[in-house]
């Protein structure tokens, strides 16, 4: 299997802390978002969607973070990133979908670009953008979570591999993070865990 990534896409890490919690062999192909080279021939004809992630298999190519995250659960039996009854696994799709649905897609990297380049938004608006956008998201995530380490229960589950590099975004992006002591315990619990630390964008082949 190979794993098209760029260290510092919040989606590719999400399937980074998959992979590793569920020990998948794999191939990390680095995809250099800023130099436009998920755009370049050779990765649309992998992928047409142009965005990263992708995995390659030997059925073909899979993209979409959540589907990706959601095949992996269903084709390998370690970790399962969504396990209990019905409603337990719709709490854990719950949050994971607040993160990974409402709050990322406005702060992606092409949503960044087109507010520098198209509407000749300041890079001092453009960040105040990407931390309001954040702040509204948490405010309700913070609400959702209960006191366990993890986001649901006593496992990691497709919640923490959203969680995780979510607020690994805030916190560059320098978003205040005081009002929300939930999240950072569940942040910062599920960085003592190996498979997490290992998929954090500082430690990637491609690193800068």
């Amino acid at each position: 299997m190979k794993l098209y990534s760029y260290f510092r896409s919040s989606a590719a890490y999400r399937v980074r802390i998959a992979l590793n919690l569920k020990n998948v062999d794999h191939e990390l192909v680095p995809v250099n978002l800023l130099k436009s080279e998920q755009e370049g021939e050779a990765y649309l004809g992998k992928n047409p969607q142009g965005l990263l992630p992708a995995v390659e298999t030997e059925q073909g190519v899979l993209a979409q973070s959540l589907a990706i995250l959601e095949w992996l659960d269903e084709t390998t039996e370690q970790a399962p990133l969504l396990s209990g009854d019905a409603w337990q696994r719709a709490q854990i799709r719950n949050l994971a979908y607040a993160i990974a649905v409402d709050i990322h897609p406005l702060n992606n990297l092409r949503v960044l670009k087109y507010l520098s380049n198209e509407l000749g938004v300041s890079d001092e608006q453009k960040t105040k953008w990407y931390q309001d956008w954040i702040i509204t998201g948490f405010d309700k995530v913070e609400q959702l979570l209960g006191d366990t380490q993890f986001c649901c229960g006593e496992q990691p589950s497709l919640a923490d591999v959203c969680l995780v590099p979510q607020v690994f975004n805030a916190l560059r992006f320098k978003v205040p993070m005081d009002n929300y002591p939930k999240i950072m315990a569940v942040y910062q619990h599920c960085n003592t865990l190996k498979a997490f630390a290992d998929a954090a964008p500082e430690q990637q082949i491609d690193a800068q």
